[in-house]
């Protein structure tokens, strides 16, 4: 939901600040890997990338095999060939096998001094596997492609010349707990080039995250290009901040772009269009669609705007039906989220068409017109062979049928929707926004003096004790949301972000009995390292 609770934030263990980063010279005393495996066991000896090492696909895993290829070369200046050959040693191997205990996106992965082998029932599972092994490798072998200017070993001092490309002989057992591992960026408080989209993609996918949700509409600014309506991107994209125009948005063709470098790395992007609340910005490019139908200018200001849709106008429906048309063409995803949080109902108390729709529908009040707005959208979503999920003010008047709840003002929210057979996304205000602060010196205007440290995000249970075990099979996981009012800078946006998404990932990834953070927090001493190379601008600690 959205930043308004004015009362949501984080905060983390302060972190040692991390000396300028080393070659790790004896890996097998650091096999550190975060989101920790399900069983590892470790055996004496390592394998070697060297010239001569091949990377062994089948037709059906070439493409996981490039992938892997293009991460190592830049920082080995190895050629690793990827090949279609037989061969017993010397090789990276990706084979597909018929194993449901492994599940969709689980794997094992074996490497002895001759060669490392990684087995799953899908890509993805591969996918995953190759991510435990870049993190198997010494820290300088990590590369992001979302941007030329965010890289290592090629563009820092480090010389890999002197590096041994090693990797600990290991068995490994692994497979998530839970399907749903995802981030959340408003595009629309502040706004991301894609360069930094592209490179968070990058970062989650280390962490074996697969969602991306992003927050495209607001208030504050419109951020997708619609062909049918440009004003939404010429007027609400928009805003006067300090005297001076500031926004931006995203066209048809980056958002495709976006969405298949996600999906080639077996990440899904969720796209938020909000509804009927926090809608000024397209309002504000088409004003017929409020209740008042007066002309407005896109907000400069956060907090909730009583400005809304209007829900006894059918051009509104019109309006968004167009809207969502286009979106379901950029998004191949099955999940589109229409925000349904903090939508104000006093426009629509004093609204002729409004009342009128009320009394069309037999409704007893605003908050039954609030669920038919958003039932009636999801007729139009599934009828698309689409998904609808809303936060958790989609309870309120009735659940539409086949809603997911995404639980943010607790989790009494995600209860009562696992209770009526929905599926549930939880990210608790409490332990899930990561806009709040990381310690008590820390000054953020938002969050009520909240603080979430990471430690507080690694103790979050995502399944209640309210729940039975029937019940909790309706909480699909959880999401950590990164609201932006507030963050202006990629540097801000990364110190938000990180170390916290990496506990988050581990807790969805794990099993429940992985719950020592003094355990995490070893490892996390060398991943840091790993968010060095990265130039991850994560946070550490405040004076």
């Amino acid at each position: 939901m959205s930043s308004q609770l004015e009362c949501r934030r984080f905060a983390i263990t302060p972190i040692t600040p991390i000396t300028p980063i080393t070659p790790i010279t004896n890996p097998i005393k650091k096999i550190m890997i975060i989101p920790k495996p399900q069983k590892i066991e470790v055996k004496s000896g390592t394998f070697t990338l060297n010239e001569n090492t091949i990377i062994s696909v089948s037709n059906e895993t070439k493409k996981v095999g490039e992938y892997l290829a293009e991460e190592l070369r830049p920082s080995t200046k190895l050629p690793l060939p990827v090949e279609n050959i037989a061969s017993d040693k010397n090789r990276i191997s990706l084979l597909l096998v018929d194993n449901d205990n492994l599940g969709d996106e689980g794997y094992e992965l074996i490497s002895t001094t001759d060669e490392i082998k990684i087995t799953a029932k899908t890509n993805a599972g591969l996918f995953y596997g190759c991510q435990s092994l870049k993190q198997l490798l010494p820290p300088e072998n990590l590369y992001s492609h979302g941007t030329e200017t965010q890289h290592n070993v090629a563009q820092s001092p480090m010389s890999a010349i002197n590096i041994k490309w090693t990797v600990p002989c290991v068995n490994i057992y692994d497979k998530p707990r839970f399907k749903w591992r995802g981030i959340m960026l408003d595009s629309c408080r502040h706004f991301w080039n894609i360069d930094f989209i592209k490179k968070n993609i990058d970062i989650i996918a280390l962490h074996k995250m697969n969602i991306f949700h992003w927050h495209l509409t607001e208030d504050q600014g419109w951020r997708i290009e619609i062909k049918k309506y440009p004003e939404l991107t010429e007027i609400g994209a928009w805003r006067n901040e300090n005297g001076e125009k500031y926004g931006g948005f995203y066209t048809q063709e980056q958002i495709n772009d976006v969405v298949k470098y996600a999906a080639d790395r077996f990440i899904t992007v969720i796209p938020e269009i909000e509804m009927p609340g926090h809608s000024v910005a397209a309002i504000a490019a088409y004003p017929e669609l409020s209740c008042s139908g007066e002309k407005v200018d896109v907000p400069t200001t956060w907090g909730i705007h009583e400005n809304v849709y209007c829900a006894g106008n059918e051009n509104t429906f019109n309006f968004l039906e167009n809207v969502l048309t286009e979106v379901f063409q950029l998004f191949p995803g099955d999940y589109i989220h229409i925000g349904g949080d903090e939508c104000p109902k006093k426009r629509w108390e004093k609204c002729q068409k409004c009342q009128q729709r009320i009394k069309n529908e037999n409704l007893k009040n605003e908050d039954e017109l609030q669920s038919y707005f958003i039932k009636r959208m999801e007729k139009f979503i599934n009828k698309n062979g689409k998904r609808l999920v809303g936060w958790d003010e989609i309870l309120e008047g009735g659940l539409a049928p086949n809603a997911t709840v995404m639980s943010w003002r607790g989790i009494e929210g995600g209860i009562a929707a696992s209770k009526q057979d929905h599926n549930v996304i939880m990210c608790p205000v409490t332990h899930c926004y990561f806009d709040f602060s990381q310690t008590e010196n820390e000054k953020i205007d938002i969050g009520g003096g909240t603080t979430t440290t990471t430690e507080k995000v690694y103790e979050f249970e995502p399944i209640p004790d309210e729940l039975s075990d029937e019940e909790a099979k309706h909480v699909l996981g959880a999401q950590g949301n990164l609201w932006t009012e507030h963050i202006a800078t990629v540097e801000r946006a990364e110190e938000m972000l990180y170390p916290r998404s990496c506990a988050l990932a581990e807790k969805l990834w794990s099993s429940k009995n992985c719950s020592d953070f003094g355990n995490f927090e070893k490892r996390l001493e060398l991943h840091l390292k790993r968010l060095d190379v990265l130039k991850i601008n994560y946070f550490t600690t405040i004076p």
